[in-house]
């Protein structure tokens, strides 16, 4: 495919230019990682100012590792950022497409706009032989209906190709992830496209590689996402059952976690699941099934959405409850405002959907998160914000943990204590040793636990 000469990275060679279209939190992620693995890359976004502050080496996103990458790739020349459609088709030989696919307003299914948008913008200048690999998770049908779109508008036409390559990142996570992935799926069209694809992530070593058609390549992402919603709504709902036969769901996940059928992880019991890729998924995945006419098949996801939401209004009424029958004039502390901790992510955030409901019904909350309090401040102003955990519990009739920030886990029960005005917390992801903090003299309540 390319004519420029191969670099080199380890025992590997690096036969393409790859650029990466979309620089948010998979783009920016793919595009550092891919360098770092000895490629030169080209990303690409519309946002002018996100492109500067990435040529300069800050992140717009909160990821542990992620800068440091960035800004060594950065210095090494093999990293650069452009606003440029032509320069992107001129320069890359395999083209990532990493752009967001929200929940259409009003509506459950995704917005795939922002793929369209980019095909329609690149494919005009692409003049030559390339793969476009798409990233982003969207309804299955999304691929086949792109790739006759790139044909159609490319001077290349069929000279020009489209694979789907799904992430699976975790927030917190995505470096590793990225550099060392349990499984890589890609959905292609030919034989062509198989080998670019396994030429690319060759430097990775020796990583499970599953080749497939478009529609099982769309469909494994939220089929996995659906999956892992599924496993934590049911543990949820063990919590709810738990609550009304007087059992503890803690121990509950702990017997199930030793069957080698199930396993513990994503088996946590507490608040829920949120951010930006579960919530908005597993709604897209049953509208797209409607569309199919197989609606029957993903019934249960509207439950499993249905168990999850129904956590944050338990915790709102379990705090209520707590306080006597109402929050006026009482002083509510939140700890926790990412959706999950190692990120800076407040997008359908369980803790922030509590501290809002619970300021709607009178209480005087005070929010405190290590990376996440400018988002929030940004996205909720009228909410109060602390700079410490001390700060945010002091004079506090309650204090909800509700994102498991390791600091906050690690938190004195009696250093805390000296501050409250009430020695009562609320465990809403049942992260705390829950002996050791009513040995301390405090009230201390959880979803699912006597």
């Amino acid at each position: 495919m390319p004519d420029h000469k191969e670099s080199v990275r380890g025992e590997h060679a690096v036969p393409y230019r790859l650029t990466v279209l979309g620089t948010g939190y998979l783009g920016a992620t793919h595009a550092a990682c891919m360098a770092e693995l000895g490629f030169e890359v080209l990303g690409l976004d519309v946002d002018q100012s996100k492109i500067e502050r990435l040529q300069r080496g800050e992140l717009p996103i909160h990821e542990p590792g992620l800068e440091e990458l960035l800004r060594r790739n950065l210095d090494s020349g093999r990293l650069r950022f452009t606003t440029s459609y032509e320069e992107v088709a001129k320069f890359g030989d395999v083209h990532f497409v990493c752009v967001g696919t929200p929940q259409k307003k009003g509506e459950q299914a995704a917005d795939v706009s922002f793929l369209d948008a980019v095909v329609e913008s690149l494919a005009p200048h692409l003049d030559r032989e390339c793969l476009v690999v798409g990233k982003s998770t969207v309804p299955v049908g999304t691929a086949e209906r792109l790739a006759d779109k790139l044909v159609r508008l490319s001077p290349a036409g069929m000279q020009v190709e489209l694979a789907w390559n799904p992430e699976f990142l975790r927030e917190g996570f995505a470096v590793q992830d990225t550099l060392r992935p349990d499984r890589i799926v890609l959905g292609v069209a030919s034989e062509r496209a198989e080998k670019v694809l396994r030429d690319v992530y060759a430097p990775l070593g020796e990583i499970p590689i599953v080749v497939t058609d478009f529609p099982t390549a769309e469909l494994v992402k939220t089929a996995a996402n659906a999956f892992l919603a599924t496993k934590i709504s049911f543990i949820n709902a063990m919590a709810e059952l738990c609550e009304a036969a007087g059992g503890d769901v803690t121990q509950l996940s702990q017997a199930l976690s030793y069957d080698e059928r199930i396993g513990g992880r994503y088996l946590n019991p507490g608040l829920g699941f949120g951010g930006g890729c579960l919530p908005k998924d597993i709604r897209a995945f049953t509208a797209r099934a409607d569309e199919l006419g197989a609606s029957q098949a993903l019934a249960f996801l509207r439950e499993v959405d249905q168990i999850n939401l129904r956590r944050r209004t338990r915790t709102v009424d379990l705090t209520r409850d707590i306080l006597g029958g109402a929050f006026d004039g009482r002083r509510v502390a939140v700890l926790g405002a990412a959706f999950k901790p190692n990120s800076d992510d407040i997008r359908d955030s369980p803790a922030l959907d509590v501290a809002l409901k619970i300021a709607e019904q009178g209480g005087q909350v005070t929010v405190y998160d290590p990376v996440a309090l400018s988002n929030a401040r940004a996205a909720h102003p009228h909410l109060g914000y602390a700079a410490s955990a001390m700060e945010a519990a002091r004079e506090a009739d309650v204090v909800l943990l509700l994102t498991e920030w390791q600091e906050f886990v690690t938190l004195d029960p009696e250093e805390l204590g000296a501050v409250v005005a009430a020695r009562t917390i609320v465990d809403g992801r049942n992260a705390l040793d829950a002996d050791t903090w009513r040995e301390a003299g405090w009230d201390y309540r959880a979803l699912g636990r006597p």
